[in-house]
């Protein structure tokens, strides 16, 4: 078994999308990013890289190359757990925690499960999502930005099974 912890933060924009653990959510800002910047499901990304010992989620899809301008963290998340897989691990569970004072997230926590689920090869109970706020200190306080923390356990798996 290995752990891995990620974590990642933006800040808010007014007339962007909000995506968060692959869904969409009806809000009026979302995340300034390269990608859609989910930070959800990057956490878990870099959370998975860190167990399995790889480079941390700028090195594998940085910033600097426009391939990864726009794109679906989904697709991230998808490539992210293939190279997992290549590395000779599996994930056995992923906990999660969101940071944000707005919006509130509790009615779409089931479906980020469901969507983190299906684009890692999990099921959603081996993914845990919590959402919590600051109580209006620091930057997620002050509504400018959203952050979030993964955990996740890996297993040492033969590398010709799926995870």
């Amino acid at each position: 078994m290995r752990i891995g912890h990620g974590y990642d933060a933006h800040r808010y924009e007014k007339g962007r999308r909000f995506i968060l653990g692959g869904v969409e959510i009806d809000c009026p800002f979302g995340m300034v990013a390269h990608s859609d910047g989910d930070v959800l499901a990057h956490a878990i990304i870099d959370a998975l890289f860190g167990a399995a010992g790889l480079p941390d989620i700028g090195r594998q899809f940085p910033d600097t190359d426009d391939k990864y301008k726009g794109i679906s963290s989904m697709e991230l998340l998808r490539e992210a757990v293939d190279m997992v897989r290549q590395a000779g691990f599996r994930a056995a569970y992923i906990d999660c925690t969101v940071i944000c004072e707005e919006p509130k997230l509790s009615k779409y926590v089931e479906d980020m499960k469901r969507s983190l689920a299906e684009n890692s090869g999990l099921k959603p109970r081996q993914i845990n999502v919590k959402a919590t706020t600051e109580e209006k200190m620091g930057f997620t306080g002050a509504l400018e930005g959203i952050s979030a923390h993964a955990v996740c356990l890996l297993e040492e798996h033969s590398r010709s099974q799926s995870m």
